[in-house]
């Protein structure tokens, strides 16, 4: 089904932070599997992991438990502040458990009150119910009726959720930092006045790092960041570099579902967690956040030197390697062309904006590489 606009090139072979395709054709891949690459194309120690596991066993349901996934599960839980983890097989689907979590909250300790307050501008999913959380159009007008319940406010905007929040109100969900939306990033007490006013309204606060998770932003979880705990979190994407794995965890207190109110066959297998947990334990041992941090500011600094020589380029943004540079006409689509056929992965989510999201193993030398040809083609 044509529902994308693909590049023209048909990709057969990948290792750290560069592919080829099936001419033969070396590329350095600066799209990372869309923020999903944590530690490159076919890292040891992800394939290591997922060679030995399914030498043993791929899939249990979820009748019976795994050590696989209580590895992941108590490595996820030691590391963050939270309590209680699900496994699902997406993003999308850690986002539409995390919602249905809120509102079972909402029903159990809030008086029924299940509606939830997220972002204009923010992205949690394709399936109908994170559609309809995601604040933009054009990905759920086309599908109404939508499920309802979620109201919108302007991102980084206070007093908008404080106007927004009514007694139906049951949380609050966010992205650290919006990367579909265009790599925006709030005020730094942003968070923080958010988190002070879940609490003293007493509702969640529900933060989709399915993006920024798992040291994207230059810390394990871009909470941390932000110097905020949330009540919920979702992460997907990096968790597992490549292998599909998601997972909603939540404080104690929020964990109010009961047996059979939830549940997945595919989620939480033995082949997914371990791979996960490869790769988790891999980034917190070799402190990947770290090189995120430093490489992501290194590219910052390289974007802005572009912006101060071309006059097309109208904003660079970013944190840790989520950046995006942001063009004075809508172009995007051409230099994204010029750019793959000078051995450059980039990715367009605007007519007039470019996305980098490369492996967390990146090194300034690839940053070097890939500016030097990202600005052959602006030239």
């Amino acid at each position: 089904m044509q529902v994308r606009q693909r590049d023209p090139v048909v990709l057969v072979r990948g290792k750290g932070v560069r592919v080829w395709d099936d001419r033969g054709r070396e590329f350095l891949d600066f799209v990372g599997g869309w923020a999903v690459n944590s530690l490159g194309h076919c890292h040891p120690v992800l394939v290591e992991a997922l060679h030995e596991q399914a030498h043993k066993l791929i899939q249990v349901s979820n009748q019976f438990y795994s050590v696989p996934q209580l590895q992941l599960a108590e490595l996820l839980v030691k590391n963050s502040c939270m309590q209680r983890v699900f496994f699902q097989s997406s993003g999308a689907e850690a986002n539409e458990g995390a919602i249905k979590l809120a509102r079972r909250y909402g029903k159990l300790k809030l008086g029924g009150a299940y509606e939830i307050i997220t972002a204009l501008n923010s992205f949690h999913g394709r399936t109908l119910t994170a559609a309809a959380a995601t604040g933009q159009p054009k990905y759920n007008e086309p599908f109404i009726p939508l499920t309802p319940g979620f109201i919108y406010v302007p991102f980084d905007d206070i007093e908008a959720i404080k106007k927004a929040t009514t007694g139906h109100t049951c949380a609050i969900m966010l992205e650290p930092v919006q990367g579909e939306g265009g790599v925006n990033i709030p005020h730094p007490d942003y968070l923080k006045q958010v988190r002070a006013w879940c609490d003293e309204k007493g509702i969640l606060l529900i933060l989709d790092e399915i993006q920024t998770g798992l040291g994207r932003i230059g810390k394990l979880f871009g909470y941390q960041v932000y110097g905020v705990e949330p009540d919920i979190i979702t992460l997907a994407k990096g968790l597992g570099s490549g292998v599909p794995i998601g997972v909603f965890m939540a404080k104690e207190q929020c964990s109010v579902f009961q047996a059979g109110d939830h549940g997945t066959t595919y989620g939480g297998n033995p082949l997914m967690c371990a791979a996960a947990y490869a790769v988790v334990k891999y980034v917190i041992e070799n402190d990947i956040p770290g090189n995120s941090l430093r490489v992501g500011q290194y590219l910052l600094t390289k974007l802005q030197h572009i912006k101060g020589e071309y006059p097309i380029v109208n904003d660079v943004r970013g944190m840790g390697l989520l950046a995006a540079l942001e063009l004075k006409e809508d172009i995007a689509q051409q230099v994204l062309m010029a750019c793959l056929d000078k051995g450059l992965l980039i990715n367009r989510i605007k007519p007039n904006l470019l996305r980098f999201m490369p492996p967390l193993i990146t090194t300034e030398g690839d940053v070097d590489e890939a500016v030097g040809i990202l600005e052959r083609v602006l030239a």
